[in-house]
């Protein structure tokens, strides 16, 4: 069983957003997905409440069990867990970190989310995990894109080359209780999620999940 973790200090960046899609687009690949929500605000759950369909599966628990639980998933023939963390907490983004194969860290292109995010990738390189960090909710121009990049280089951090734009498909699906790529399957942001999940299926087996993981111009982000 591979662990994957979306994790993040700064509230509002995605966690829960990249974590379900990713755990339906795993599903679609034909693997038993465990979604873990460690985030007091149980989203991940909630979303999977309002959802039509059993699967993925998620369990909100408390971070302390976060082992056991593992250990459960694993002894059930699980394929991929997926840790959703919480914000603020930095112990749970290092406990989260030191179960994993490899973390994701979503962040917005501004300021204060660049700034927090330094703290999460300390948490994590005390594990010496692998991680990069993804940009999300991005605007379609602007110099907030190209500043993100540049602080995120700074860090020494690997930079996933597909960003996720701001679209109103991942919004609209969320209240459905599903993932963009089930309610909209052809949509800029079902691409996005399959090549954001392509790229995860690099670092967590070592190959391609059959989707490129090249990052087109961004274009329309916001709108579609």
């Amino acid at each position: 069983m591979k662990v994957l973790a979306v994790l993040s200090q700064k509230g509002g960046v995605g966690k829960t957003t990249l974590a379900t899609s990713l755990a339906v687009a795993a599903e679609a690949d034909g693997k038993q997905v465990a979604l873990i929500d460690l985030d007091p605000q149980a989203t991940a759950t909630f979303w999977h409440d309002t959802r039509h369909r059993e699967t993925p599966a998620v369990v909100s628990i408390q971070p302390i069990r976060l082992s056991a639980v593992l250990n459960a998933a694993r002894e059930q023939g699980t394929d991929l867990a997926i840790i959703d963390g919480a914000a603020v907490q930095r112990e749970i983004a290092y406990d989260a970190a030191a179960v994993s194969d490899f973390v994701l860290v979503p962040t917005k292109p501004a300021v204060f989310d660049i700034k927090s995010m330094t703290e999460t990738i300390r948490a994590i390189q005390q594990h010496d995990k692998p991680l990069a960090i993804v940009l999300n909710m991005i605007a379609p121009t602007g110099v907030e894109n190209t500043d993100a990049f540049d602080a995120a280089a700074v860090l020494g951090v690997e930079i996933c080359p597909v960003t996720i734009g701001n679209r109103k498909s991942f919004f609209r699906a969320q209240g459905q209780g599903l993932a963009a790529q089930e309610f909209e399957p052809h949509g800029k942001a079902a691409e996005e999620i399959d090549r954001l999940y392509a790229y995860t299926c690099i670092h967590l087996y070592n190959r391609q999940s059959g989707q490129s993981v090249e990052q087109p111009a961004v274009d329309e982000v916001v709108t579609a």
